[in-house]
């Protein structure tokens, strides 16, 4: 029977450069990183999504691959990596790999060979072209590369790259290279991983069109999600696949593709809704999108690892995103995105980021926190593009913020050290066990979460008539259980009623503070300002022959 682990799990994503240095040489390793586990159970997040650790230059944080099979020395060796996966494991959490097959380092021994030789096996493991043709893709970074194809000089032809120039495109299209891709799946599976995020994947889908057209290319997903089935039935594949919410279904596929699918329209609506401190943008784009089918979800954040990217709103709904939430040109991106983390974008407002983690958590799907939001971290602009938000975790005030213990000048990334954010202010140690803080709030929402059954159950929109209050109500139909989570995300204090006939008492869960009982019929919800509150329906009826129990016993 297949292990449905997946259906109720919290990621937390690890850059493992930059969460733990166990060896004092200033990068984050995997000693380190196994050191720090306890951190994640402490937390409650069970599965672990790992950034890039592949042999790299590290021209684009571990994403420009020359071996796929091996581990970077900046982290260890293999050994290390099957030490930290053995920790995990004792501890209960699943770890999740980077699959990054969309393209590799232009260091990468094929394309070395691709590029000295017409007549090598490896030439028509990339895209070539005498001169630049349009293949129907433009460039994933508009303003930093000047389009997809660049020149070649010791190959006489040019080169197709939907990212850096020095990641070149690997053509998903020669059966050769798909066999590759497999034997690296087979590899890390061997070593007990429980899947792969897909980097790229609607890339690779179109790449693979050029074979076999049938489906867009997505006949490919189907293979890789057999290959890993057979190999590891519980194993679970997550696509990056940033394309409009009506395409959602076909990289699902009834469940025969992926598993976990990254919510890319959902996730700009969230910051929509923030920005208006209104309801209706999140109900739009949850009736337009079509559920998860079967054991399928979808996935969740508020912030990642990349610019925050607003291609599926509209050009207003884009402005009004950019000017509540980086008003400033610097705090932008590539025309359209916002390179801040999310405690910034929320002005520091704790009450706002407990507001924001309330919504994640109560959303439909599986969500992901970023190692960093959990204490509220911050963003360094001074560092160019995306890796504005790709600082050290910051565990203490001590040195470096306890990242490592390494000479200043040796540190792969310095770590934050402003007024507001820095890390003698905003850490780890400084939050644990203290009530309101955002480690504790945080903590709270994935437990309570994991410990309601309800929320792996059926979803549908819980309207109210107070605008700015967003609910979604579950129904488990095991156990017959209902609960109904509120979350306001305008600044004033709200009483609305909520017409639900079949549910006569509802009870307080988690509340951003304690309220009256809910009482009325209709019932009538009181919620303070960026308040929350997850509510469970209380069964009244009592077994034949119970006497209840009274306040004595």
């Amino acid at each position: 029977m297949e292990v449905l682990w997946h259906r109720n799990a919290t990621i937390y994503q690890v850059d493992p450069s930059l969460f733990k240095d166990g060896d004092g040489d200033g990068c984050g390793d995997f000693r380190g990183l196994r050191s720090r586990l306890d951190h994640l159970r402490l937390l409650g997040a069970d599965c672990l999504w790992l950034m890039p650790f592949y042999r790299s230059p590290f021209r684009d944080g571990g994403y420009d691959v020359v071996d796929h099979l091996d581990v970077d020395p900046r982290f260890g060796d293999i050994t290390d990596f099957i030490a930290m996966m053995e920790r995990a494991d004792e501890l209960g959490i699943r770890v999740m790999v980077e699959l990054v097959v969309q393209h590799t380092s232009d260091q990468h021994p094929w394309f070395q060979q691709a590029r000295c030789d017409r007549n090598s096996r490896y030439r028509d493991y990339y895209i070539w072209s005498d001169e630049p043709v349009d293949t129907g893709v433009s460039t994933a970074f508009p303003g930093v590369e000047d389009g997809v194809w660049t020149w070649d000089e010791q190959a006489q032809q040019y080169y197709r790259h939907v990212f850096y120039s020095h990641q070149p495109d690997l053509n998903i299209a020669n059966p050769r290279v798909r066999e590759e891709i497999c034997r690296i799946m087979g590899f890390w599976l061997r070593l007990g991983v429980c899947g792969f995020r897909i980097d790229a994947a609607s890339y690779m889908m179109r790449s693979a069109s050029n074979a076999d057209p049938r489906d867009g290319g997505l006949w490919w997903l189907n293979e890789m999600r057999d290959y890993v089935r057979q190999r590891s039935p519980s194993a679970i594949l997550m696509g990056e696949a940033d394309v409009g919410v009506h395409e959602y279904s076909e990289y699902f596929k009834d469940g025969r593709r992926l598993t976990w699918l990254l919510d890319f329209w959902l996730n700009n609506h969230i910051f929509l809704a923030l920005a208006r401190g209104r309801a209706q943008p999140l109900n739009d784009a949850i009736e337009t999108r079509s559920p998860a089918p079967g054991f399928c979800s979808h996935v969740q954040w508020l912030r990642n690892h990349d610019q925050l990217d607003l291609d599926q709103l509209q050009p207003e709904e884009r402005k009004e995103v950019l000017a509540a939430f980086a008003p400033d040109e610097d705090m932008r991106i590539y025309g359209h995105g916002v390179r801040r983390r999310l405690a910034p974008m929320l002005g520091g407002d704790a009450r706002r980021i407990a507001m924001a983690h309330s919504l994640l958590f109560s959303l439909p799907g599986v969500p992901i926190v970023r190692y960093g939001e959990e204490i509220g971290m911050g963003d360094d602009l001074a560092r160019p593009e995306r890796l504005a938000v790709r600082t050290p975790m910051q565990w203490s005030r001590r040195r470096n913020g306890g990242f490592s213990a390494a000479a200043a000048d040796e540190l792969v990334v310095a770590p934050v050290d402003d007024a507001d954010y820095g890390y003698a202010r905003v850490n780890v140690e400084a939050q644990l066990g203290v009530p309101g803080s955002v480690l504790s709030q945080t903590q709270t929402f994935i437990r309570t979460r994991q410990g309601m059954r309800e929320l792996i159950g059926d979803a549908c929109l819980a309207k109210c008539d107070a605008p700015s209050v967003f609910g979604v109500r579950y129904d488990e139909p095991e156990t017959g259980s209902v609960a109904v989570l509120f979350t306001n995300l305008g600044a004033e204090p709200v009483s609305f009623e909520f017409d639900a006939p079949d549910l006569t008492t509802l009870v307080d869960v988690l509340s951003d503070r304690p309220y009256p009982p809910i009482e009325g019929s209709p019932l009538r919800i009181e919620m303070d300002g960026y308040g929350y509150r997850w509510l469970r329906h209380e069964e009244l009826t009592l077994p034949p022959g119970h006497r209840g129990r009274s306040q004595d016993e």
